[in-house]
């Protein structure tokens, strides 16, 4: 089953809330990205059932191994895309973060590598 933007981005906060907590439950999903409690509900379930996560009983949302897979690569996306807005075209962080936030999603794999690779290669 494809995986949306906003699949991507929840699966991108769960992963950044247990590296900070080490605990996630649909009320910290909420709180991070200031969604409503149904729509982090109807979320998690459409994870659940792709096998992106799992919930145990007492309510922890933990990442499956295509789970943890798909988030590390949206956050090391993420991470790449900004340093290149900061680093090599000197934008402003907040400005740098909100575009990557976007560009993560929609860039090739191409040319995510060669951004990520001029980047390396541009700051060494």
């Amino acid at each position: 089953m494809p995986i949306y933007e906003s699949g991507e981005d929840y699966l991108e906060t769960i992963l950044l809330l247990h590296k900070k907590t080490g605990f996630v439950r649909s009320v910290d999903i909420a709180g991070e990205l200031n969604y409503s409690k149904p729509s982090i509900s109807r979320a998690v379930n459409i994870l659940k059932e792709s096998g992106y996560i799992t919930v145990n009983a007492g309510g922890q949302i933990l990442l499956t191994e295509l789970g943890r897979e798909k988030a590390e690569a949206i956050y090391d996306r993420h991470v790449n895309i900004t340093r290149f807005f900061e680093d090599v075209l000197k934008v402003s962080h907040e400005n740098a973060e909100h575009d990557a936030c976007k560009i993560e999603h929609i860039i090739s794999e191409e040319s995510y590598e060669k951004l990520k690779q001029f980047t390396s290669e541009y700051t060494s």
